[in-house]
């Protein structure tokens, strides 16, 4: 644990699941209903510093959050990245991409290319959102693939 490193002293985001070495968080940032987290509970800050073993594990997670934002909110598309140049601690971002959040088909860390309310900057008028889908569905599917959170010893 290095104290002074934020997902060492919190979770990231609200838990949907968690294991002995890592967790699920859904991010809250306005506009993005699906936007995830999977975050390695040890302090890393690289890919490489996981054994192949630990490799599987994660991306056994970033597949099931992938899948269970797809099967709850039928995205246009998923976006998966791992950077870690702000939090320098291995955790994997799994954001659910909708035509009409504030971003696409911009990456969200970018300027956004239209307001919350669905309007495009540039003042052309887009749809709006749809409503978000409750985090309850969310969890639900992605408790059918990782299991039930692990019991605390």
């Amino acid at each position: 644990m290095d104290p002074r490193c934020v997902l060492c002293r919190g979770p990231g985001g609200e838990v949907l699941w968690h294991g002995a070495t890592c967790r699920v968080v859904l991010v809250a940032e306005p506009g993005y209903a699906g936007y995830c987290r999977v975050v390695w509970n040890r302090h890393v800050r690289e890919l490489t510093d996981l054994s192949v073993g630990e490799r599987r594990t994660l991306w056994r997670a970033v597949d099931a959050v992938e899948a269970a934002l797809r099967e709850t909110l039928e995205p246009a598309k998923v976006n998966v990245a791992s950077l870690g140049n702000v939090v320098p601690h291995l955790h994997v971002h799994v954001v659910a991409r909708f035509r009409d959040d504030p971003h696409f088909p911009a990456a969200v860390w970018g300027p956004p290319v239209r307001s919350g309310s669905g309007h495009l900057v540039a003042g052309r008028q887009h749809r709006e959102p749809g409503p978000p889908r409750p985090r309850a569905a969310i969890e639900t599917a992605l408790r059918r693939r990782l299991g039930p959170v692990p019991a605390a010893p």
